[in-house]
């Protein structure tokens, strides 16, 4: 009877993809199950993306124009990303029950052309050809503002260029306080780290922008100039700055802060003469190591080739099994995790990561990083081996559509790859007291690392997950990178360190999120 069940399921999907989809359709061999059922979780390849976009812009009355396009005042796609099917319907496609999930995206519009501008998502599909969308309801028929909307490249822009206009009457006091300028100034440049939240009540959209020198790791080279700027119009010739601090002062406007400056009202601590030679922020080594640096370190290899095998978005090793996804809203995502076949985690993946701070400048005291928001899931560059993961790792790319017109593709974006803890996974030596013993026996620990990274403007996130040969999982990020820092004045050592002569390092805590679906007990107290 099971095997005649089997059969009709087999024969329902199969008419059922002829009929929705076009495509040929074989049923997988039992060698190939697993790869088969990975599937329904994997990431949106490019042709389905291009698929999406161009049913959409077939959709006159949507009036969508492009991410590229200079303006602020339009409607464009600006996410493209795969809608995860139900739960339960996915559990049924696992089970042998049910066909296989349909393949449907998530895309989210910025309809900035609109009489009352807004962001709505919608779902698109079914895939590979789409025929439908429709809006995803929010409670309360609410819609999402759109000066809640993440900034886009357009966007910034139009910020660099309003930063360009409002600092030229502040050029001179510039100059003579900071040996920089902002615009012509060839060595001597100016840029801006912005901060979030933008704004104290919903709807605003007011963001603090520090100015730094534009040198390797600007992030810790702030010059004590900070710019609140008015950027919630969608015409960005309404843009107006509304607060000015300046080495420990708030002014009104830049130009109450020169005519202040001039009448010799202004605090004024002169910054470090800039050597080139000597930039403290850069990552090239200085000084005299004690250590021989001049003879390579260890090196993993694999003596008898790989014990692993990964079979597109499918991972095997040592009993484990589970399929991957590189969320460009959110960063990588394990699901369907088994050991020797025995389901552990329907889901394990990264979902947020939160930092607060603390600071005595307006941009210190009022940054609360949700790193989401700048696009945490698709800053996953590619990956320096030897460096950010050994030399003989297996390498994939990801795709992400988010702020573009294009699919975008990044080289080597995860890596997969074993190594040895050099800590036994299980030990004893048995002492026989008289000087010998009786016996000892000791594991070796090998483990499967699938890691990506987050480079979230100055912080670089490390994500891991780990796979033991006992059947257990261990999550782990590192953080790396630069870090968030405010000019120094007095009054700062409340909020932080010194880290260099005119640099704070602001007090701030981490947060990091993960869903955590598991299955240990059986799925069925977790459907």
């Amino acid at each position: 009877a099971d095997m005649w069940g089997a059969l009709r399921l087999q024969v329902a999907c199969f008419w059922a993809v002829l009929v929705w989809s076009n495509v040929s359709f074989q049923y997988p061999q039992s060698a190939n199950r697993y790869q088969y059922t990975a599937s329904v979780f994997a990431e949106l390849h490019p042709t389905e993306m291009q698929a999406v976009k161009t049913f959409l812009l077939s959709q006159k009355h949507l009036k969508l124009s492009t991410a590229k396009s200079q303006t602020l005042k339009k409607n464009y796609i600006f996410l493209i990303e795969l809608q995860m099917p139900k739960k339960q319907h996915v559990l049924s496609f696992l089970r042998g029950t049910g066909c296989a999930p349909r393949r449907t995206a998530k895309v989210v519009i910025f309809f900035g052309a609109e009489p009352a501008p807004n962001v709505t998502e919608f779902i698109v599909g079914p895939l590979p050809e789409p025929t439908y969308y429709r809006p995803v309801p929010l409670s309360g028929n609410r819609s999402i503002r759109f000066t809640a909307r993440p900034a886009t490249a357009v966007e910034y822009t139009f910020i660099h260029e309003k930063l360009l206009e409002v600092t030229k009457p502040a050029a001179l006091l510039l100059r003579e306080s900071s040996g920089l300028w902002y615009s012509n100034c060839t060595d001597h440049c100016l840029i801006f780290t912005d901060v979030a939240p933008r704004g104290q009540t919903s709807g605003d959209r007011k963001s603090w922008f520090i100015l730094q020198r534009a040198v390797e790791g600007y992030f810790i080279h702030p010059i004590g100039f900070e710019i609140l700027l008015n950027h919630e119009s969608p015409d960005p010739q309404d843009w107006l700055v509304e607060k000015v601090w300046f080495n420990g002062q708030y002014f009104n406007s830049v130009e109450q802060l020169v005519w202040s400056y001039n009448l010799g009202l202004v605090n004024i601590s002169q910054l470090p003469k800039y050597r080139s030679e000597d930039l403290y922020s850069t990552y090239i080594p200085r000084g005299q190591f004690q250590s021989l640096t001049d003879i390579p370190g260890p090196k993993l290899y694999d003596p008898q080739g790989k014990r692993y095998k990964v079979q597109g978005n499918l991972v095997l090793y040592s009993g484990w099994s589970f399929a991957f996804r590189t969320r460009s809203s959110t960063g990588l995502q394990l699901f369907d995790i088994r050991f020797n076949d025995e389901p552990i985690a329907y889901e394990i993946s990264v979902q947020e990561a939160v930092a607060f701070y603390s600071g005595h400048s307006p941009a210190g005291m009022q940054t609360k990083y949700i790193d989401t928001a700048w696009g945490m899931g698709i800053v996953n560059y590619e990956l320096a081996k030897g460096i950010d993961c050994p030399e003989i790792a297996t390498y994939r790319d990801v795709y992400h559509f988010m702020d573009t017109d294009q699919p975008i593709r990044y080289k080597n974006a995860l890596c997969i790859f074993e190594y040895s803890t050099a800590v036994p996974l299980r030990r004893h030596f048995n002492s026989n007291f008289k000087g010998s013993f009786n016996f000892y026996g000791g594991l070796e620990n090998q483990v499967l690392v699938i890691r990506t990274t987050s480079t979230v403007y100055n912080y670089d996130y490390i994500w891991d997950f780990i796979f033991y040969h006992n059947g257990v999982i261990e999550v782990k990020v590192h953080a790396t990178g630069y870090i968030h820092a405010t000019s120094f004045r007095p009054e700062g050592v409340n909020y932080g360190t010194k880290v260099y002569h005119s640099v704070l390092g602001n007090l701030h805590t981490h947060l990091v999120h993960y869903k955590v679906d598991l299955d240990v007990a059986g799925r069925f107290y977790t459907d």
